[in-house]
């Protein structure tokens, strides 16, 4: 019976010790892919971020997607910045764009980055995700991909022949000249579309200014090439908004080259997937440079007028 006893004993501490360095593997497995990195004192490894999905404060897409918040890269950032085998860092952006302030803060993360960042867009890179891959030392882009949108949108409603026709009077009490300006109950007046008309006039101007100054390029070279266009990788490079196409080899690459790193390289992936929040809260400003309703749909604020203010798409 003693035999047994040490024979069972055996298997079931064996067991345990088992299932323990499985447990440990899986977490070291997860870990790695939430952003911790396994540190090398050689300095060969170029980190990969993935920057994929809508751009915004909140973090979760419409349908359910994905969401690239400033909070998630800047953490990413960081984690590839104290980690000293890591030498420089890829952003693998597939983006339509989104929240203009939101996408203006990446910009600023990825501008002020103490290690190298290139940029590979690999499906879209467009509108507010091209304004902030705009700051990165170099872009790459696949080939086919679709780059740029530098254009601004404001899409309005007007229902009130619907509402007529409906047999609805809806109007509203007001304080203030322009408090229901673009109510889907009535036109703009003369004086409000001139007025909405500037305000994307400065934000366009100011896009573009942004783009000038990160791509080094004279502002009204970016200016002629603007006008909310999009265009292919190959295009893209042509017109000297990416450095080079290729693939994400390529681009690993040129990441390892501007990080120092001298014949093989190695990757490690962080990542900056959040949690299941709702988006809707974050986009409290709706001005910003869209794509066009043939990549996304503009968002509505709910706000007590119907404008539909731009968003980058």
């Amino acid at each position: 019976m003693k035999r047994d006893s040490k024979i069972v004993l055996s298997i079931v501490f064996g067991g345990l010790f088992f299932i323990i360095i499985l447990i440990l593997g899986i977490s070291a497995l997860v870990g790695s892919s939430n952003g911790t990195i396994n540190m090398s004192p050689n300095g060969d490894t170029v980190a990969i971020i993935p920057l994929q999905g809508e751009i915004a404060y909140g973090s979760s897409g419409i349908n359910g997607g994905s969401v690239i918040t400033p909070e998630t890269v800047q953490d990413a950032i960081s984690k590839a910045e104290a980690d000293s085998s890591v030498s420089s860092i890829l952003l693998d952006v597939n983006s339509p764009g989104g929240s203009p302030v939101a996408s203006e803060e990446i910009m600023e993360i990825i501008k002020d980055s103490k290690k190298p960042v290139v940029v590979w867009i690999s499906d879209v890179g467009a509108s507010g995700a091209y304004l902030a891959a705009s700051s990165a030392d170099k872009i790459v882009a696949s080939p086919s991909s679709m780059v740029g949108s530098i254009g601004v949108i404001m899409e309005l409603t007007d229902l009130s022949k619907y509402y007529q026709m409906n047999g609805i009077n809806k109007y509203s009490i007001k304080a203030g000249q322009y408090k229901d300006m673009g109510a889907d109950y009535r036109n703009l007046t003369t004086d409000e579309k001139n007025m909405l008309q500037g305000m994307v006039d400065q934000d366009y101007d100011h896009f573009i200014t942004i783009v000038s100054d990160n791509r080094h390029l004279d502002k009204n070279y970016t200016s002629s090439i603007a006008e909310g266009k999009i265009y292919t990788g190959t295009q893209a490079k042509d017109l000297k908004l990416v450095d080079d196409t290729g693939g994400k080899t390529h681009a690993l690459d040129i990441a390892a080259k501007l990080g120092g790193i001298k014949g093989s390289y190695n990757t490690v992936t962080i990542s900056t997937t959040s949690g299941l929040l709702d988006i809707l809260n974050s986009l409290s400003s709706k001005i910003a440079y869209s794509i066009g309703l043939g990549i996304g749909n503009n968002l509505k604020n709910g706000t007590d007028n119907n404008i539909n203010m731009p968003s980058i798409y």
